[in-house]
């Protein structure tokens, strides 16, 4: 294959415990720390009946997304997750487990495409959405793929790449020798060079050298990629 070139022109991310565009460039430098817990963004630009009822990593989708705007109409998300919507997935299994029944409501609400379905009505966007479900241990690498492929081999000039993860239930936490920090981030990947870090695309995804991001394991790895994304030093979170 030939190599191709992509351009990351526009980078958003959220997180609790980080405020601001500095405050990240200051994560990916090891001076601050992401915090655990199940806080979300406002999302003060909807509706209360409409946030109301959503979750830590819906909020968080949103958000991202949101600080990404404007978008052209035809704009295509692509979602990507590790775990989804585990809290909700865990209250549906304690409502199993304890009363035997489930509510057609929080069924809905769980489904893996949950955030970046509701963050397309939120923001009105009607390019229209793909979540990418877990490839062994790495869902990053295969939505990263997936993203690539719709620019390479389609008409799109651009599509939204987003990664989220909300905090683990206490319940499961046993399950991990280390719990995963609540973080979602989201950039605009474009055809078209402005001023962004670059993205180098070969058979295999890695990231072009001219931008200082040479490690294929950051694919395995999405806070990984987002720090030495940032430690580039040629892109920044929108503020």
């Amino acid at each position: 294959m030939t190599e191709r070139e992509l351009y990351i022109v526009r980078l958003s991310a959220w997180a609790p415990g980080i405020e601001s565009a500095g405050e990240w460039d200051e994560w990916a430098q090891g001076k601050k720390d992401i915090a655990a817990g199940s806080k979300g963004p406002e999302i003060g630009f909807t509706e209360p009946l409409f946030r109301r009822r959503l979750s830590q990593i819906s909020k968080m989708t949103i958000q991202v997304i949101h600080d990404l705007l404007p978008l052209e109409e035809n704009t295509k998300l692509f979602f990507i997750s590790f775990r989804g919507e585990l809290s909700r997935q865990y209250q549906i299994n304690k409502m199993l487990i304890e009363e035997k029944e489930l509510m057609p409501a929080a069924f809905s609400l769980s489904v893996f495409n949950t955030p970046v379905a509701l963050a397309s009505i939120a923001l009105g966007l009607k390019g229209g959405y793909s979540a990418i479900y877990p490839v062994e241990t790495s869902p990053f690498a295969a939505g990263l793929a997936a993203a690539e492929a719709a620019l390479l081999c389609g008409t799109a000039e651009n599509i939204v790449f987003v990664y989220a993860d909300e905090e683990v239930p206490e319940e499961y936490k046993c399950f991990y020798n280390e719990c995963p920090l609540p973080a979602a981030f989201g950039f605009l990947l474009s055809r078209k060079p402005e001023n962004g870090c670059q993205l180098m695309l070969n058979s295999q995804s890695r990231l072009a050298s001219q931008s200082g991001l040479t490690s294929q394991s950051r694919l395995t790895n999405p806070l990984g990629f987002l720090k030495e994304l940032l430690l580039c030093g040629k892109i920044h979170v929108s503020s």
